[in-house]
């Protein structure tokens, strides 16, 4: 029964007008660029209020990515967004840029990944990519990259899955922009809501959100459909932020 229910929200969601401004994502500025540096930066700041979040995004200027430090730190100097004040954002474009000049975001992720297939070999191998371009760090520019995951972390890695989901998947919502990374070793980016009804759907023993959490939830879609257990993710999300649990209590 739950799968027949999550199977049909799946499909229904697979939509293009799905997201929109009257349905605000992140994804609704990435899918724009379909760039994998752009759609980075929408995914780390993907935090907090959705109408808040594309707002911000849509008022940066993502030409900067190519521009000199200088020019970068001035036009951002009034750009801020809840824990990263206008230096992180500006930094980040700068780590960024300097990204783009030397490899590619799929590259330095596969250079992990590709060792055994593992997401979070691949999560610490891009993560720490980032981290060398640029000596800079703060609170807030810290909790925007996260730090490379180690055999201890706890961190369910939300935004860096998410974002993972739009570049390895590819449907309405989805962008599918690498092709090196299979759909079937994606881990679920697991947010309050999707932890909420994850629990109330029974899809979830486990009450700590957490990244064992997220491997649970993980396996147990991969029940459902092996080869792309992630593709739940959307509707898992929606369901828990339109509060549809009240009608989905009988399953």
């Amino acid at each position: 029964m739950i799968k027949a229910l999550l199977d049909d929200e799946v499909q229904k969601r697979d939509a293009y007008g799905e997201i929109s401004q009257e349905k605000p994502d992140p994804m609704l500025v990435a899918r724009v660029h379909k760039d994998e540096v752009i759609s980075l930066i929408c995914a780390l700041f993907a935090y907090g209020n959705a109408k808040q979040i594309v707002k911000f995004l849509q008022s940066l200027d993502f030409d900067l990515l190519d521009a000199d430090d200088k020019k970068i730190k001035q036009s951002l100097s009034k750009h801020y967004y809840r824990f990263q004040n206008s230096n992180d954002v500006a930094e980040f474009f700068i780590t960024l840029k300097r990204l783009k000049n030397e490899t590619s975001l799929e590259e330095s992720f596969l250079h992990g990944y590709k060792k055994e297939h593992q997401i979070m070999e691949g999560l610490e191998s891009v993560i720490s990519k980032l981290w060398s371009l640029n000596s800079y760090n703060s609170r807030g520019y810290k909790f925007l990259l996260g730090s490379p995951p180690h055999k201890k972390s706890s961190s369910t890695y939300k935004r860096w899955n998410m974002y993972l989901r739009w570049m390895v998947r590819k449907d309405s919502i989805d962008m599918g922009l690498w092709s090196g990374v299979n759909k079937s070793d994606l881990l679920m980016p697991l947010d309050t809501h999707t932890f909420k009804v994850s629990l109330a759907l029974g899809l979830l023993d486990r009450k700590t959100y957490d990244l064992k959490s997220v491997v649970e939830l993980t396996e147990k879609l991969k029940t459902f459909d092996k080869g792309d257990p992630i593709k739940y993710d959307f509707a898992l999300y929606r369901l828990g932020q339109e509060k549809s649990l009240a009608n989905i209590k009988q399953f």
